[in-house]
């Protein structure tokens, strides 16, 4: 009788733990969030910002996690690319880029410069050579962080080499200029590959080098001061200035 009872006690102590490691066993751990969407991202320029009536600019962008995206003006795109534009009047380009994470615009303004009324030998005979000059010869602008003179910018440095070639005693420089960002040297190294591919391109055009001085000012003088893509975009520039 005593093995019987002690083989219940230990029966009885066996199923108590057991039972009471049943009760404790941890719950399952839920699985995490599924995290929203990403936004989508969208940025847009203008190459040049600035034409005279009837000239073409080259609108590029870039979107990221967007499905739909579209542009005032041109319609449905590609999530990235480019396309030549001209437009009659200044214009503000609106991108919108849609997603399942929302939506983000951004835009970029052209100015559409009205032609010159047609010079007399009158209105021409008052103007000094500088006057001449400055009206006659157009900043060249840069994508960022280049300095190739690209293709939306060859007829205006067609139509400076006409001028030039047609006044041969004017001698002028080329200051080559940077956005904010990047370093100090680093974009003085920048705005002087700048203002030596203008001084390039207008040599292959038939101007001499003898007439051309070169300068760098990196991000020194700002033509625009607000730290946006399209006030960068005017400070990307080779800037022509007479030389007296």
């Amino acid at each position: 009788m005593k093995h019987v009872s002690r083989f219940i006690s230990v029966l009885a102590v066996g199923s108590a733990l057991l039972l009471g490691a049943c009760h404790h066993k941890p719950l399952p751990v839920p699985p995490p969030p599924t995290p929203p969407p990403p936004a989508p991202t969208a940025s847009l320029t203008a190459n040049p910002n600035s034409v005279p009536r009837g000239e073409s600019t080259t609108l590029t962008w870039e979107t990221t996690n967007a499905t739909d995206v579209q542009i005032d003006g041109v319609g449905p795109v590609n999530p990235t690319g480019s396309r030549q534009v001209t437009p009659a009047d200044s214009t503000t380009y609106r991108l919108v880029a849609k997603g399942s994470g929302g939506s983000q615009e951004a835009t970029a303004r052209v100015t559409v410069e009205a032609p010159p009324p047609a010079a007399t030998t009158e209105t021409t005979g008052s103007l000094t050579e500088e006057q001449q000059f400055n009206q006659s010869v157009k900043d060249i602008y840069f994508d960022y962080d280049k300095y190739d003179v690209s293709a939306a910018q060859q007829s205006s440095i067609t139509t400076t080499a006409q001028y030039l070639a047609a006044h041969p005693g004017i001698r002028f420089s080329v200051e080559g200029h940077c956005d904010e960002r990047g370093s100090t040297e680093y974009n003085l190294a920048l705005g002087d590959n700048r203002a030596n591919a203008v001084k390039g391109a207008l040599v292959r055009a038939g101007i001499s080098g003898d007439r051309v001085r070169t300068i760098s000012y990196g991000k020194e003088k700002p033509f625009c001061m607000a730290s946006t893509e399209d006030c960068w975009q005017q400070n990307r520039r080779g800037h022509f200035v007479y030389q007296k």
